[in-house]
């Protein structure tokens, strides 16, 4: 196995374990050397990062500094080999056991090696961000900066100033220059998140960047030349995007040299389990046991739909921790799905009282007391805006102006609609 070196008693004691981890570690990337050794080897021969095995009656996982310990019960469970993927993915780079994830590690470290630009699809959650870092930590500008924009997240007014720079007195309150996310990511990787939410203007000027390699800043006369390597994301369909105008055909095809796609994450339910563990790692509290996931809690994951993907999943491990606090195993019990957010479609409209009665008459409230304020708020602006772009045939100009928003703010609130699982529709 690449980077993972297992001494003879190893193989003789946990020759199941290592059976199935092979398949997987072979697509793994690591830091630095792993030795995978048994409880019984003598010390001595542990050199480097280290991780031992044995054979116990009950699962438990111990960190040791860059390695660790696991206790199994059962060799062939699930489980067992899910700790063990995590504790090797434990100091960072992407966490997989699934075919299809495995797949995509690889053929993203072969990009690695180039400058080509990449487009990587998704919806939201699924670990766009972590897979274009990996890249950029296999690739030769490793050793230079990394710098992640979410282009959403960025007011319009601002977006320009922060990825080309300005100079001083370029625009009120320009007290100095800046130098802008792609000089700052010269000679390293600028990866642009959520790239279907930038404005059409700025898009013309990202494609002269790509093309050119060089930007203009704010109030400047002349290009800058830089040497940045882009990795763009998107969690909509970009070729719909151009489709509908809101997005430039010319920059698609710029960016998308080489397109990856990550799938939700309940179409690779092999990945589960390791991210699992290793949310487990990361979020535990410190000086505490670290409690082992049973298999029963484990396959109620692996049933669950995940419209939040990983991120869903985080949220559910760290409550599971504190569920589970002083105790050694994570059971069904400590496993709480977060309340989904119902989609805005036929059954919610029927749900929701129109605004104009809810002037005459309050909003009835089940007995659970369960509809919070800002989830009706919530609701009302979603079928709010929605209605008004229905009515204006999707044009998002238009529809910002008879809202009295700017298409920016529009954006923005389709896009958290979006990630808090209210169905917007894809032309929207």
């Amino acid at each position: 196995m690449i980077g993972v070196d297992e001494s003879a008693r190893f193989r003789r004691q946990h020759g199941a374990v290592a059976s199935r981890l092979t398949g997987i570690a072979t697509s793994l990337f690591f830091d630095r050397p792993v030795q995978l050794v048994d409880a019984d080897d003598p010390k001595a021969s542990h050199s480097g990062r280290t991780i031992v095995l044995e054979r116990a009656e009950k699962n438990a996982i111990e960190l040791a500094g860059k390695g660790g310990t696991i206790r199994y019960a059962d060799p062939s469970g699930e489980t067992t080999t899910a700790a063990l993927v995590a504790l090797l993915c434990a100091n960072g780079g992407p966490v997989a056991a699934d075919p299809v994830s495995l797949a995509v590690i690889s053929l993203a470290d072969r990009l690695a090696q180039t400058d080509i630009p990449v487009l990587i699809h998704g919806p939201t959650g699924t670990g766009k961000e972590v897979l274009s870092k990996f890249m950029h930590q296999r690739s030769a500008r490793s050793d230079k900066p990394f710098i992640a924009v979410n282009c959403a997240a960025i007011p319009e007014t601002m977006l320009e100033a922060l990825l080309f720079g300005h100079e001083k007195g370029a625009f009120t309150g320009a007290n100095s220059s800046g130098e802008g996310f792609f000089r700052a990511a010269h000679g390293g990787t600028l990866l642009l998140d959520e790239i279907a939410e930038m404005p059409l203007p700025l898009q013309a000027k990202l494609l002269r960047a790509l093309q050119e390699g060089e930007v203009v800043p704010i109030g400047a006369t002349s290009p800058i030349k830089v040497d940045v390597r882009v990795i763009a994301c998107a969690n909509r369909d970009l070729p719909s995007e151009v489709a509908a105008g809101r997005f430039r055909e010319d920059l698609f095809y710029r960016l998308n040299v080489f397109p990856m796609t990550l799938h939700p994450l309940a179409e690779r339910t092999g990945d589960i389990a390791p991210l699992a563990f290793a949310m487990i790692l990361r979020h535990h509290t410190k000086g505490q046991p670290i409690p082992w996931l049973s298999e029963s809690a484990l396959a109620v994951l692996r049933a669950h739909k995940w419209p939040g993907n990983v991120r869903e999943l985080e949220n559910v491990i760290r409550r599971a921790l504190l569920l589970a606090s002083g105790k050694t195993a994570i059971t069904t019990e400590h496993i709480v799905f977060d309340t989904a957010v119902r989609s805005v479609a036929a059954s919610e409209r029927a749900a929701v009282v129109p605004i104009a009665e809810t002037v005459a008459q309050p909003v009835a409230l089940p007995a659970s007391g369960s509809r919070k304020l800002s989830k009706i708020v919530k609701q009302h602006e979603a079928n709010a805006i929605m209605e008004t772009l229905d009515a204006c045939n999707g044009r998002r100009a238009e529809a910002a102006r008879q809202l009295g928003i700017s298409e920016r703010t529009l954006r923005y609130r389709l896009a958290s609609f979006r990630e808090a699982g209210i169905a917007v529709g894809g032309s929207r």
